[in-house]
């Protein structure tokens, strides 16, 4: 043992530290009702029924199911009822907790005691302050809404989304979801454009339901199911690599002998240490009222995925944030760090976040659902064909909306789909829209059944066509899967962009259905009609071929398709003269705020990319440089010629590239904004990754005891 280099000795402790703490033990049978501790800390509606009076518990009903104004007189009862009930599960304070434009969630902690009259202290917690917190809007971004001086903010209670607690092992916190606007009014977080393109989707669909007959519904709900991917790396490599530790990603780091090429991982038998971890971290989700559903290995070593059942868009967005926090905390209970990077790995595939979005009645009818007979069902096609518009119209927002540092280094290579949007709709709605397109056959598919050769095995129902996992927005039974979010990345403006932009292209749609309606005719031929113009209009949109080809860039050129490579070419559609009218006619966001989230974001990545650079220089200056000139002394020292020919020439590639970046880390006079961004992308980043190449040759020749970071091979094989 005595003899055992640097690396071997972490290796050995990282594989061999671990032991079972039995965090997730105490599930129970499932058989029995009860014993799944859902929504256990959850100031759920059954709680509400429970504590609540029955006029209250009423009106607030009203409001969450109906989408009906909050009634501020509720609130009193409420906020006792919801102080009691976590001062009874051990609560010492409670939070606002609100999701400002860093993509993070942000909370203040109050305690609920108050001084007493006679040296004492009683808990106290009112109406007005479950309603309205005040934090320091200041050190939020603001995109210049609000001047660093001019400090007021507001949180605004999100009755929609329910209150939970999170236990700590030093006391239990009462977190109560809320919306985050300026002291004028402007949205300054995620929360309120989305609550508020629900709202205006809602409207849509309903007045085009009454026109396709359906006099019953009150209110249509947008529902996700994000699956979540992530990988796990023991903490103590983590901690020895100063760039993952910065920026979330290895800004150095050679291919490994062995990556995924075996496909030995996808799907695997998942590591101990690394299920009871999942397993503990699902235990506490269903406490908090998250509905986790699966768990499995991803494609690359070390990568894994979780996922939810759908709920409705505004919940779901915050049941991901509070999912990724969960996550992170409780793998550190097992000396594991969850990294949520888009591309934490170079040369190894990366973690996204497919966002599975649908719509949905307050009578529960699936409006994405084609039913047994697609071609036939009128109400679905002209919602599928209302989507398809959406997306065709606005590709480049659709873009823009998961656009961020990170993605640029996933988007378009082989695990993700590309930076192209385009809708895979698969052989049997294919089908029936070419057959309304072309007004020939009846657009029908055949149900065919898939025989497996062996009377042991089933016969099974066959699908109407195949998945297609290289297609960003891909038809996926019943609900389509936006499958280009990154896997960092907050749900919500994503949804906001979706739920705006369908509700334009529904309130289009509807206009032209009426009118042929009010022409006479009956409501399958005026859908035909209506599909048939539209998807004629936007049918460059739908590709059901291999999205990863070089071919397809070539063909979606032709198609007219925007190709926007990286994060600089896409945010500019954020503020393009179609998404500010689709956002400002729907009240969803005005003009302003739009900038306001262009001018952050365009911010956000030019200081990431100064970060990472001044990191990488770092690294390869103070670390990987010197390691190198000391092996360089040990060939010196060995007195045999000929073998430090190839070292010597990467030293002095690497001081020579190191300047080079140092150099484009000198940021340029009188350059800002967008400008800055693209200067950190041609420069920065593109001068980092000249580094990067010369400093990962290096590592494949510097004697490995020698050599300062973890490699890959550690990092992703050891768990």
């Amino acid at each position: 043992m005595t003899n055992i280099t640097r690396a071997r000795k972490s290796n050995l402790a990282a594989g061999s530290t671990w032991s079972a703490n039995g965090g997730a033990v105490e599930t129970g049978d499932l058989r029995d009702a009860g014993s799944l501790p859902f929504g256990s800390n959850v100031f759920s509606p059954a709680v509400q029924k429970e504590r609540l009076s029955g006029d209250t518990f009423a009106r607030l009903t009203k409001t969450l199911d109906a989408g009906e104004p909050l009634d501020a007189s509720l609130a009193d009862e409420v906020a006792e009822a919801m102080k009691e009930w976590a001062l009874e599960h051990g609560a010492t304070h409670y939070t606002h907790v609100f999701q400002p434009l860093t993509g993070l969630t942000a909370e203040k902690h109050d305690s609920f005691f108050e001084p007493g009259g006679n040296s004492d202290a009683i808990a106290g917690f009112s109406g007005k302050e479950l309603i309205q917190g005040e934090p320091d809007a200041s050190s939020f971004p603001t995109g210049g809404i609000r001047a660093t001086f001019e400090a007021r903010g507001y949180t605004a209670w999100d009755p929609t989304s329910p209150a939970f607690l999170l236990e700590n092992p030093n006391g239990t916190l009462l977190c109560i979801p809320t919306a985050f606007a300026s002291w004028t009014g402007e949205a300054l977080d995620a929360k309120i454009p989305l609550l508020r393109s629900m709202d205006a989707l809602s409207i849509s669909a309903v007045k085009a339901l009454k026109l396709l007959g359906d006099e019953e519904t009150v209110r249509v709900f947008t529902t996700v199911g994000p699956e979540q991917e992530y990988f796990l790396v023991d903490e103590q490599y983590y901690y020895e690599r100063p760039d993952l530790v910065t920026t979330g990603r290895t800004l150095f780091g050679a291919q490994p002998p062995k990556g995924h090429e075996l496909d030995d991982h996808y799907f695997g038998s998942i590591p101990e240490r690394v299920l009871a971890c999942m397993m503990d971290t699902e235990r506490e989700l269903v406490k908090l009222g998250v509905p986790v559903k699966t768990r499995h290995n991803e494609v690359a070593p070390g990568q894994y995925e979780i996922a939810p059942i759908y709920e409705n868009s505004n919940v779901g967005s915050d049941h991901q944030q509070l999912t990724m926090q969960i996550m992170q905390n409780i793998a550190r209970n097992y000396g594991l760090i969850c990294l949520l990077h888009e591309k934490p790995f170079a040369g190894v595939n990366g973690s996204g976040k497919h966002n599975n979005w649908s719509m949905g009645t307050d009578g529960g009818h699936n409006l994405m659902d084609p039913g047994d007979t697609p071609a036939e069902n009128a109400s679905f096609l002209f919602f599928c064909t209302a989507v398809i518009q959406a997306v065709n119209k606005h590709q480049g927002l659709l873009r823009a909306s998961v656009a961020n540092i990170g993605q640029d280094h996933r988007l378009g290579a082989n695990e993700a789909p590309p930076a192209i949007i385009s809708i895979f709709l698969g052989a049997e709605l294919d089908k029936a829209f070419e057959s309304i397109l072309s007004g020939e056959g009846d657009g029908k598919t055949e149900e065919a059944v898939l025989g497996l050769g062996t009377p042991v095995l089933p016969p099974l129902p066959l699908d109407g066509g195949d998945r297609n996992r290289t297609s960003p927005f891909a038809f996926t039974g019943n609900k389509f899967e936006f499958r280009a979010l990154g896997s960092s990345m907050s749900l919500a403006f994503p949804n906001t962009v979706l739920n705006t932009i369908v509700a334009e292209a529904i309130d289009e749609l509807a206009d032209k259905l009426k009118a042929e309606l009010d022409s006479g005719k009956d409501i399958g031929e005026a859908v035909g009609e209506v599909v048939k113009e539209s998807y004629g209009a936007n049918r460059q949109i739908i590709f059901g071929g291999d999205g990863y080809s070089e071919e397809w860039h070539a063909e979606a050129e032709s198609r007219g398709l925007k190709n926007l490579r990286t994060t600089p070419d896409a945010l500019p559609e954020v503020i393009s003269d179609s998404t500010v009218a689709a956002f400002e006619n729907y009240n969803v966001l005005s003009r302003r705020e739009l900038e306001a989230r262009f001018e952050v974001w365009v911010e956000q990545y030019t200081v990431l990319a100064n970060i990472e650079a001044e990191t990488a220089k770092s690294i390869a200056k103070t670390m990987i440089l010197p390691a190198a000139l000391r092996y360089a002394g040990v060939i010196d020292d060995s007195d045999i010629d000929g073998i430090d020919g190839e070292l010597k020439a990467l030293v002095i590639d690497l001081v020579a590239k190191l300047g080079e970046l140092e150099e484009a880390n000198k940021y340029p006079d009188g350059v800002e904004g967008l400008e800055l961004a693209e200067y950190a992308r041609d420069n920065q980043l593109a001068k980092m990754s000249e580094v990067r190449e010369v400093a990962d040759q290096l590592e494949g020749i510097v004697a490995d005891d020698l050599w300062p970071l973890p490699k890959y091979s550690e990092m992703l094989f050891i768990r």
